[in-house]
């Protein structure tokens, strides 16, 4: 006897196919693990565990520091291709030579808050504000340095005019004249000179080939002013 034909009344009102209905057929295979435990491997536990700093006592946090800010003083001092500066830099030395530079360019009349307080805040404002400006116009020329790596490496290169600083500030203790001045331009220059070769060893490979001398010619400025404060500086 032949079936009567499904009307499309009765195959509207069939109930719907359930959505995960077919995966009761599948079968897993017994050769196939699939338990497991998920777990850290001891080598990265301890690896973490070592670069974790959360235990660290105070004093060894500071060590560590200056231990760093130390080794990155002696990589400015004996310039060389390195990114050292970069891969792990920091603003704790900046910080602490700009304080140091501030510091010796104020004038002798302490008692006096326009020969005191405005040296100590022009050296802050150029400083900061110059080594800014000049990360800006390395990443607007398309160089591949991070902003606080130009600021670091900036600010760590001040430490051969920090020297110079401290030199012209010695040799201003003797009796004024021509050689007194001519020393101190020496210095301030063989100084200037330094900063400058040991600035464009870290930042030069990380800017275009066609773009480096628009890269260097604001770094050439930025120790230039820092420079002309120094041989200007007369205590009073």
């Amino acid at each position: 006897m032949a079936e009567a034909a499904e009307s499309p009344g009765d195959r509207g009102r069939a109930s719907p196919r359930p959505l995960f209905a077919g995966l009761s057929d599948i079968s897993i295979s017994q050769d196939i693990p699939v338990e497991g435990e998920i777990t850290i491997p001891m080598r990265s536990r301890i690896r973490e565990f070592d670069s974790s700093t959360l235990n660290e006592s105070v004093q060894n946090t500071i060590m560590r520091d200056l231990k760093a800010v130390g080794k990155k003083f002696m990589h400015v001092l004996y310039p060389r291709k390195s990114n050292t500066l970069l891969r792990d830099w920091d603003l704790w030395g900046p910080l602490i030579l700009c304080v140091t530079l501030a510091l010796m360019l104020q004038r002798g009349s302490a008692d006096s808050e326009k020969d005191g307080g405005p040296q100590f805040a022009e050296v802050f404002v150029i400083v900061w504000f110059g080594a800014v400006t000049i990360t800006l116009n390395s990443k607007l020329l398309g160089g591949n340095i991070s902003f606080f790596q130009s600021l670091c490496v900036l600010g760590y290169c001040i430490l051969p005019l920090t020297v110079a600083m401290l030199v012209c500030r010695l040799v201003l203790l003797a009796e004024p004249g021509p050689v007194n001045f001519m020393v101190r331009l020496f210095v301030v220059i063989v100084m200037f000179a330094w900063s400058i070769a040991a600035s464009t060893a870290f930042l030069a490979d990380s800017q275009p080939p066609n773009r480096k001398a628009l890269a260097v010619y604001p770094v050439f400025l930025f120790y230039f002013v820092i420079s002309w404060m120094i041989l200007t500086f007369t205590p009073q």
